[in-house]
């Protein structure tokens, strides 16, 4: 009896251990709001290709194209942004938890990097007229964030940046596939990382 109060007191140290070196209210949740607004966004930017029969080539830019495309992905990215700060906010105040804590600056420090380095290379694409390997671009870029991140969260998404990094590469590899690799990334990837986050981590709190 009294082993098993020890073994209960250890595994209470070391979760509040962890909550105070790592930010631990990443909800599963989150990520499959987020996928799920992937794969609308990615649906309504292939209708819009095919029916200006650009889906071919990928290749053909104009003003439209640009103005349509940015204004789709930072609709994206904005959702997924506020979707991602609500649930985990909610799982936050659960585990008692500040969403900006020291734990969540260093999270946020660690994305920001090769996110923002990602984001810089794919203007220069952009600028050189290298359209195709945008999307490569995102997920390789997106794919480090998560890695890098993952020493200071929950290491679980460390596996969901390797495949974004390997959907990259192929990406890369099959230029004109370029939104399919990237809805399978961003959005069914993350659906799939966010069931099993939330079976592994959510469920059993409530």
């Amino acid at each position: 009896m009294e082993e098993k109060e020890h073994l209960q007191q250890l595994q209470e140290i070391r979760s509040l251990m962890e909550r105070s070196t790592k930010f631990v209210s990443l909800s599963g949740l989150s990520g499959i709001v987020a996928g799920s607004i992937a794969l609308i966004g990615a649906g309504i930017q292939y209708q819009y290709m095919e029916k200006a029969g650009r889906y071919a080539t990928c290749l053909k830019v104009d003003r439209e194209f640009i103005i349509f495309s940015a204004i789709n992905f930072l609709s994206i990215l904005i959702l997924a942004l506020v979707s991602a700060y609500y649930f985990t906010q909610r799982k936050a105040k659960k585990n008692h938890q500040s969403v900006w804590d020291s734990s969540s600056q260093r999270l946020m420090m660690n994305l920001a990097t090769p996110l923002a380095c990602g984001g810089l290379f794919c203007g220069v694409l952009y600028i050189y007229g290298v359209i195709g390997l945008i999307a490569s671009c995102t997920l390789i870029f997106y794919g480090l964030a998560l890695v890098t991140g993952s020493n200071f969260t929950l290491r679980d998404i460390r596996y969901l940046g390797f495949a974004q990094i390997a959907l990259g590469f192929l990406a890369a590899i099959y230029i004109g596939l370029g939104l399919l690799f990237w809805a399978l990334g961003f959005g069914v990837l993350h659906i799939v990382y966010g069931v099993v986050m939330y079976y592994k981590y959510d469920r059993n709190n409530g």
